[in-house]
């Protein structure tokens, strides 16, 4: 395989600018990860001021929606092991963001509920991560950036959850 003709990012040179020049640069996996990865290392810079993390964040907006989601929902939507799911919540609840709640339909499993502390919490924080991801994806244009979510999407909702 050849090398590509991907540029290091911007900013300030470092030691590993021509490691941009290698073959695994242009590779769709890595730069997914990538991509994840400096989104994810932004919005936790800025969510760390408001208690919160990615992971947090994501279970504390599920839980504001009208689905009052169970831990095995959260689980499995979010791609987590449930011990990891059981320590969020546990997180949010003594930060008092969210409350578990028996499920009416079914008394044997709780739902996770954002309390109004929560609401307001989330309100702030995804502006923060609004602006983290403005600063992230600002070299895409606003259609581009319509255009990467469109293609995410795609394939998300097309790819089996793996076990």
């Amino acid at each position: 395989m050849k090398k590509t003709d991907a540029t290091a990012p911007a900013g300030p040179p470092r030691d590993t600018d021509e490691l941009w020049s290698s073959t695994l640069a242009a590779e769709t996996p890595f730069l997914l990860a990538r991509a994840r990865a400096l989104v994810v290392k932004g919005s936790n810079q800025v969510l760390r001021e408001l208690g919160l993390n990615v992971r947090t964040f994501s279970l504390l907006w599920l839980t504001t929606e009208d689905y009052s989601p169970t831990q095995r929902q959260l689980s499995d939507f979010l791609d987590l092991d449930p011990s990891q799911i059981v320590a969020l919540i546990d997180s949010l609840e003594s930060q008092g963001l969210v409350e578990r709640r028996l499920n009416p339909a079914d008394r044997r499993m709780r739902q996770i509920v954002a309390t109004t502390r929560g609401r307001k919490l989330l309100t702030k924080a995804r502006a923060a991560v609004d602006e983290s991801t403005a600063r992230t994806l600002g070299a895409l244009s606003a259609d581009q950036q319509d255009q990467l979510r469109e293609l995410l999407l795609a394939v998300n909702q097309a790819t089996p959850y793996y076990e």
